[in-house]
């Protein structure tokens, strides 16, 4: 027997219409029922109960001075977010761009995910409140914050501005703050963050395209400059050319590089060189095309995050030449050691950069219009878009139009 029962906190009043309810009472004997409060003695049970199996609400803890305002948030439905502390800048997103992470971090591919997740880490928009010590931001100025929120500031990764680097690195989403609580991603309406995450978007990069760069941007900028593929006439290989790649081929002729776009889609020839500016383009596939290009760059940046061979790439490169991983495949790849032995060759892997290089990517990108090609969608739209991104069909960045589209609860 089933029971179907009502809770009801406050409600005028409650109309069935009589067959609904004659067919609801006799086919299957179910019940309708209210439920409130329960007596003393069961609260006391309850409570025990609670303690028992850790069962324990998630809060968010406020001074009594700031009770209008969470009145107000919690009108609004909002209460993801902590309050603004002494550090800490507010700032209302307008866009936020859908990285392949998030999809990876949805569908919990790398075994790490805790729901709910809010995902988002390309965010931007315009701060609305600064904490009292905050010395760099204002009110109306245009920033984002990136895949980072925290670290512990005292290691010595820290120290040498590479946060991204601390052992106890904090993701802008599915991750745990400093106060315990689960942090939440920009496809939101607001963010809160330490200054020292926030970072200033230049005045001549439009808001929607600037967000990619704060993911896409410093994960392919990052390995270009620490791996000294940042010379004018460096041979530069990208392999795949998404979000990412597309990004890479930009950064890469902006440092004055010879760019060679390698992918398993002819289509993307075009595009390629015509519109992002790439020297060259090797079909994959192609074995002709790629036995042509054996020994011909010094460094390849590598962004495919399906699983693929890395020995023919391997064989595209110079002596002492190195692969750089950012993509992140979720199974793992084969790899004989035998291509590297000959001619000392290098695989490596790199994430984001630190926050001081995450701002003078940003920078570098404002002086040399670097702009990523994006599609901006609206927030109902954004299964849809997973589906797709799921497929490579996007070019080459979702972004969520969040400041038009978000409605409000």
């Amino acid at each position: 027997m089933f029971k179907l029962i009502c809770i009801i906190v406050c409600l005028s009043y409650l109309l069935f219409q009589s067959y609904a309810i004659l067919d609801l009472g006799i086919t299957g004997r179910k019940i309708i029922a209210g439920s409130g409060i329960g007596g003393m003695k069961e609260t006391q049970e309850m409570i025990d109960f609670a303690g028992k199996h850790n069962i324990t609400p998630e809060i968010e803890v406020i001074p009594l001075d700031y009770v209008n305002t969470a009145m107000e948030r919690l009108a609004k439905g909002d209460v993801k977010y902590r309050v603004t502390g002494d550090e800490d800048v507010r700032f209302k997103i307008l866009y936020c761009g859908i990285c392949h992470s998030d999809l990876h971090c949805v569908k919990n591919e790398w075994g790490n995910s805790t729901y709910p997740i809010l995902p988002g880490h390309e965010l931007v928009g315009v701060v609305t409140e600064v904490g009292s010590k905050v010395q760099k931001y204002k009110v109306g100025d245009r920033v984002g914050v990136g895949c980072m929120v925290g670290a512990c500031h005292t290691c010595e990764s820290c120290e040498n501005n590479l946060e991204n680097h601390c052992p106890k690195m904090i993701l802008t989403y599915n991750a745990v703050d400093y106060d315990g609580t689960k942090t939440y991603g920009g496809y939101s309406d607001h963010m809160v963050a330490n200054e020292r995450y926030i970072v200033r978007i230049p005045d001549n990069l439009p808001l929607d395209a600037a967000g990619p760069l704060l993911c896409a941007g410093i994960t392919t900028y990052s390995p270009l400059r620490y791996f000294g593929l940042d010379k004018p006439g460096m041979k530069v290989g990208v392999v795949g050319l998404g979000g990412l790649g597309h990004v890479a081929v930009k950064f890469a002729k902006a440092f004055g590089a010879v760019v060679t776009v390698i992918s398993t889609s002819p289509s993307k020839k075009q595009e390629a060189i015509e519109v992002l500016g790439a020297d060259s383009f090797l079909v994959s596939s192609n074995p002709d095309e790629m036995q042509a290009a054996i020994g011909t760059l010094d460094g390849i940046i590598d962004t495919v995050s399906a699983v693929h061979a890395l020995v023919p790439l391997l064989f595209l490169l110079k002596s002492h030449g190195k692969i750089i991983m950012v993509g992140a495949p979720d199974k793992p790849l084969e790899l004989p050691v035998f291509p590297l032995i000959v001619g000392r060759k290098t695989i490596a892997g790199s994430g984001i950069g630190g926050m001081k290089e995450t701002q003078e990517m940003i920078d570098f990108a404002g002086k040399h219009n670097i702009i990523p090609q994006i599609e901006v969608i609206p927030m109902d739209y954004v299964n849809t878009a997973m589906e797709r991104l799921a497929k490579a069909d996007v070019k080459y960045r979702f972004v969520l139009d969040v400041g038009n589209t978000l409605k409000a609860p």
